[in-house]
């Protein structure tokens, strides 16, 4: 379990995160949405230790805060927004680097660590590029790279931080789908960063709405994703109905005029 209380964070005298608490059980998929500027990413950086924060983490009953990054890694798993890939590198290699945290002090990889290399490429589909360069690959491919290299870390939290941005449905879909299946059949704790509100209600567990670094609203897409909610977070009309096809709300835009 993902357990994050009273987290704050700030760039230079500017505060970003402001008392943010949240939790995601094993085997739940939370999406974290709101406009750009949130802070979203920033929640994701300051969990992970890329900035500096104050508050709570834990896992479980471990004080992630209290790890070095290499301690925290095997704890959490992340897949970052828009990564460049190093081009030269494979992609078997490229997802081998998720065993780094588990490594002895000479980093040698053993027949166990490929072996979960392996699992990670099968579970996202994509094995059949093992042996291509990451700079051959389109987005989605990459997506399914950076995944990969997150399960192979074999973490039990593994946070997204818009992993659909700049990918066509198809790839959004496959990506998300493979995400679910592991919250839900592997028991991870998921937190995935999303913009897409209609992409969150259909494959997340619960929703937290952030506004300007503020958790606004937390609960089931149906108590969350609400036509006042939303005006009031994204400053704009939308009309909330019932989806024709599943028991989840589905979010339009409304004409102003």
């Amino acid at each position: 379990m993902l357990h994050i209380q009273s987290l704050s964070a700030s760039y230079a005298s500017r505060r970003i995160l402001h008392d943010v608490s949240l939790s995601v059980q094993n085997g739940e998929m939370l999406a974290l949405i709101g406009p750009n500027g949130a802070g979203k990413s920033t929640l994701i950086r300051a969990l992970t230790g890329v900035i500096p924060s104050s508050g709570l983490v834990r896992a479980g009953e471990v004080d992630l805060r209290k790890m070095d990054s290499m301690q925290r890694a095997r704890h959490m798993a992340v897949v970052p927004q828009a990564i460049s890939l190093p081009p030269a590198f494979t992609v078997w290699e490229t997802v081998l680097m998720g065993r780094t945290p588990h490594l002895g002090f000479l980093g040698q990889t053993s027949r166990h660590d490929e072996d979960i290399a392996r699992k990670s490429l099968e579970r996202v589909s994509a094995q059949k590029l093992s042996e291509r360069r990451v700079g051959e690959l389109s987005g989605g491919e990459k997506q399914r790279v950076l995944l990969a290299r997150a399960l192979c870390q074999t973490a039990p939290i593994l946070l997204l931080d818009e992993p659909t941005a700049h990918l066509d449905l198809q790839y959004q879909v496959g990506l998300l789908e493979v995400v679910r299946d592991l919250a839900r059949k592997d028991g991870l704790a998921v937190l995935v960063a999303l913009h897409d509100l209609n992409l969150a209600a259909h494959y997340a567990d619960r929703i937290a709405l952030m506004v300007a670094g503020e958790i606004k609203a937390e609960g089931s897409p149906r108590q969350v994703l609400s036509a006042e909610v939303i005006e009031a977070a994204y400053c704009i009309p939308v009309h909330v109905v019932e989806h024709p096809f599943e028991p989840i709300p589905l979010v339009l835009p409304r004409s102003s005029k």
